[in-house]
């Protein structure tokens, strides 16, 4: 029967495959591992093409089959990149269970990833990832940048828990592994325009993107190149009820390039980014003023943002005896500015300007062998960076002249250097059994200078005017920052199994994971700060400990037309690294960045895919998590003492219970073309987002849904697709701000949860209903 399958059914079950493959919500989906990776599979049936999914985030000698990969992983081809219509890596968040790609709203483009609980609610860039971000295998040292458009992608890979051992980058959380396309061995270009935007009255305006790749030999089989284009303007989403205007315009402009050498056994892989983008500050709301489930705001200042970074990575390849020996080296230059209006209020009370440099330069080599049941990788890592960051803050411009408080200048600098060794190993005793292990060992430094972010003179920590502190640190005398270096050094484990049986398996393992410690670049209150110097001894805060314990299975029908992944964690946190943040009327808000409590996450996971026919295919997933705390080392409640209130609250960024369903289904419409329909549900619960409660993320019902026509004209695509159908309210963040208008209560009635706050909040939303369409060429 496979060999009478026509033309148009292969194509038709081709991309069902794709689909199918990184179908929302599956753990096992596809990702890309060489040039051709985003061609049709060459398969006539489209579960063939399912058991021949390959990621690469294991870094074994060979791209290995994801379903027999003893890891959480999901991961994401081109194909289903281009179908979800994903602008940027955010919109993955509601893809998968227990994971979210958010930005924090702050500041545009700036990371707020969570997988399993795990994650930051931070814009400052002293505060080191969670959730790793590595683009060609360069891992970005800090969060800022990273939430911004994306094209021309080979894949998407998200990994749950810690990675130390796979990974040159420590990282506690998990690793999101972004693959740009590679140059082709066949001349082929794809050229894509798209619209979009809000279809509710009272909202923004349009945005339109236009990109192009090409790619090809210069050299047949020696040389290849590809080159890609990419502009986006972004009328804005959102209607500022201060003015009328439109908030959160964006235009932004990325040029790629890519080389590759093949010069006899030895490969050379170069690519190139530029990345800029301007436009508007966080389109906030204050909840002391508006609903939480409205898109309503008013703000006297839009603010702004500005962004340019090159980002550069040499990959270097060679099999030498029965491996093959890997180089990564990778180079990163950002520069950004911002200005936000923090009151979120019509009324000028508290509003701030920031500006980030940072370079970076990281070097992997990794050696990966494959033979007689063994599978071992083992490497160096170096990386090594500078940070500088300024920051200033002016509060209440609506009072009188001789009444207004000075400016607050201050901000810090820090070099950030990186050694890490780590090996991996897996070994099949006996048919289908096989041991794993692993271990790093990771040392860090980090030299830093911080200036209080105080009334002061102007000044500029980058441009080195600001006055710093004195050393040895004396807190009853230093009134300007300080000076202080640190080094940690750890011992990262992992210990595993796994069987494997028919088309199915089962593993389990222990890992640790840590997370460095380092400083805050924004210090306002110089007593809270001098308070927890004198307790313990440190300018910083120290090292978070990760250990993760997770057991699992991946089953597969004989003819795989059903797919079934499970598991089941428990992750302790030890010293757990969390900006407490405190509403302050002299300074705005205080962020205070502490070792605040040891803590146990508990979670399960489950995520299944069901094809009833070669057009249709069902999916769903469900991630339930109970998160505590076992120890409170500080007073996260507020209220002064460390007691059971504490004990008693929710863990930041942990939504109890999150699910999902979706199909895809493919309509032959003969000469005319095909059909091609994707819809998704997600549902995420209600989660805490400061750590007294009294910030908090709504309960989300997502709903996305796009339909793409296939037409008869060679190579052309036509697209409708619909993002938050629903419309439903989502914010970067729920900060408790000293602000607020006629809905502020007072501190009776502030609690956690509670239906209002205690004054106002700094609440940046993310964008409602959004509709576009697409048209996609490819030849």
């Amino acid at each position: 029967m496979k060999n009478q399958t026509p033309v148009s059914g292969r194509v038709r079950l081709g991309k069902l495959a794709l689909l199918l493959s990184a179908a929302t919500l599956t753990p096992f989906a596809a990702a890309a591992q060489d040039a051709d990776a985003s061609a049709e599979p060459a398969s006539t049936n489209a579960l063939d093409a399912v058991d021949e999914i390959l990621v690469t985030g294991t870094k074994t000698k060979d791209a290995e089959n994801v379903q027999d990969v003893p890891l959480a992983v999901t991961a994401f081809n081109a194909g289903t990149l281009e179908a979800f219509k994903i602008r940027d890596i955010s919109g993955l968040s509601f893809q998968a269970p227990t994971v979210s790609l958010d930005q924090v709203g702050t500041s545009r483009g700036t990371a707020n990833f969570t997988v399993r609980g795990l994650g930051i609610n931070s814009s400052i860039p002293s505060i080191d990832p969670t959730v790793g971000v590595f683009v060609d295998g360069v891992y970005l040292g800090i969060n800022a940048g990273v939430v911004f458009d994306l094209f021309d992608l080979d894949s998407v890979e998200v990994l749950r828990g810690p990675q130390g051992v796979l990974f040159g980058r420590n990282v506690t959380g998990g690793a999101v592994v972004i693959n740009t396309g590679n140059p082709t061995e066949d001349f082929r270009g794809k050229f894509r325009a798209a619209v979009d935007g809000p279809v509710d009255g009272g909202r923004g305006g349009a945005n339109y993107t236009v990109s192009g790749v090409i790619s090809g030999p210069i050299v047949e089989d020696t040389l290849l190149f590809k080159l890609g284009a990419y502009y986006n303007k972004d009328e804005g989403y959102f209607r500022n009820l201060f003015n009328g205007d439109n908030q959160g315009a964006a235009e932004t402009k990325i040029l790629r390039g890519a080389l590759e050498a093949r010069l006899g056994g030895l490969t050379l892989l170069g690519k190139l980014d530029y990345f800029e983008s301007d436009g508007d500050g966080p389109a906030a709301q204050n909840r002391g003023f508006f609903d939480r489930n409205s898109f309503d705001l008013s703000i006297d200042e839009p603010g702004f943002y500005s962004n340019k970074i090159w980002t550069g990575s040499l990959t270097a390849t060679i099999d030498i005896g029965p491996g093959t020996l890997t180089n990564v080296f990778g180079y990163r230059d950002y520069e950004a500015a911002t200005r936000g209006d923090i009151d979120a209020t019509p009324v000028f009370l508290f509003h701030s300007s920031t500006q980030t440099e940072q370079d970076q330069i990281s070097n992997e080599l990794r050696y990966a062998i494959a033979t007689g049941g063994l599978d071992l990788t083992f490497g160096g890592f170096y990386f090594k960076q500078n940070v500088a960051y300024d920051e200033s803050r002016e509060l209440r411009r609506d009072l009188p002249v001789n009444l207004r408080p000075p400016v607050s200048y201050g901000g810090g600098r820090q070099e950030h250097e990186v050694l890490g060794l780590f090996a991996n190993a897996q070994y099949e005793i006996v048919d289908g059994f096989s041991l794993i292990g692993g271990i790093r060992w990771n040392q860090e430094k980090k030299d830093a200078a911080v200036t209080y972010v105080l009334a002061r003179p102007a000044c500029s920590v980058i441009a080195r005017t600001c006055p710093t502190g004195t050393q040895p640190f004396n807190p009853a005398t230093e009134t300007n920052g300080f000076r202080d270096d640190v080094t940690f050094r750890n011992v990262s484990p992992k210990l595993g199994a796994q069987y494997e049986f028919g088309n199915s398996q089962v593993y389990g393992h222990w890992s640790r994971g840590f997370r460095s410690g380092g400083y805050n670049f924004r210090i306002t209150n110089v007593a809270i700060f001098n308070r927890a110097f004198n307790a313990t001894g440190s300018l910083g805060f120290d090292e978070e400990k990760v250990d993760n314990y997770e057991i699992g299975g991946k089953f597969q029908t004989a003819d795989r037309s059903f797919t079934l992944n499970v598991a089941g964690y428990v992750t302790k946190v030890g010293n757990m690294q969390r900006e407490v943040n405190l509403s302050d009327p002299g300074a705005g808000v205080v962020q205070n960045i502490l070792n605040t409590a040891n803590a146990t996450i508990k979670g399960f996971e489950a995520e299944a895919r069901m094809r009833v026919s070669p057009e249709l295919a069902f999916t769903a997933n469900i991630g339930i998590t109970d998160a505590g705390y076992d120890k409170v080392l500080f007073d996260i409640s507020g209220d002064g003492r460390i007691t059971d209130a504490d004990l008693d609250l929710s863990l930041p960024r942990v939504p109890p219970v999150v699910f999902g369903v979706g199909l895809i289904h493919d309509l032959e419409l003969g000469n005319s073309g095909s059909l091609l329909t994707r819809v998704n549900y997600q549902y995420r619960d209600r989660a805490a987002y400061t750590d007294d409660n009294f910030g908090w993320l709504n309960e989300l019902q997502t709903l996305e849904a796009n339909i793409t026509w296939t037409t008869p004209i060679q190579g052309l695509s036509l697209s409708i697709y619909g993002r938050n159908l629903l419309d439903e309210v989502q914010e970067g963040g729920d900060t408790q701000v000293p602000f607020g208008g006629p809905r502020s209560v007072g501190a009776a009635n502030r609690r956690p949860f509670g239906p209002n706050p205690a004054a106002g909040t700094f609440s940046p939303l993310m964008r409602g209903r959004n509709v576009g369409i697409e048209a996609l060429f490819e030849f």
